[in-house]
């Protein structure tokens, strides 16, 4: 892993939550994208190497709004960047990591994405992202 790519926060609204990171990181937001295969809608800040990630879900039934419904807003996840994300899956596969799915899919922000299990990571949920060329 080369860096920390972003920390994902879960909000319940990106136009309450959008101009109090604006505030609090002194960066605008750069990019605002829907992800339909993730039924979520994100918000982007540089801060540095790294960004922060807004997302707000746009389905009841989505995995955001019943983070929120159960756990209210709050970090959701945080996300590692990869140059070769099949090749860091299957080293992290034999070390025994678990994944929610072992199959990279296209995220927000040109990215291919996985996430490893929040059972074998202490409770934290961590992405894998790697860089669509």
């Amino acid at each position: 892993m080369h860096k920390i790519e972003h920390i994902a926060i879960a909000v319940k609204s990106l136009s309450t939550s959008i101009p109090l990171f604006e505030k609090i990181l002194g960066n605008p937001c750069y990019k605002i994208e829907e992800v339909p295969s993730e039924r979520v809608k994100t918000a982007f800040f540089q801060t540095g190497e790294s960004k922060v990630e807004l997302l707000e879900g746009m389905d009841p039934e989505g995995v955001i709004a019943k983070f929120i419904e159960k756990k209210g807003e709050g970090m959701h996840h945080i996300a590692f960047g990869v140059h070769d994300i099949m090749k860091k899956i299957d080293e992290l596969k034999k070390e025994g990591f678990e994944f929610i799915s072992e199959i990279p899919k296209k995220g927000a922000d040109n990215k291919l994405i996985v996430f490893l299990h929040p059972k074998c990571t202490n409770g934290v949920l961590i992405e894998l992202c790697q860089e669509i060329e």
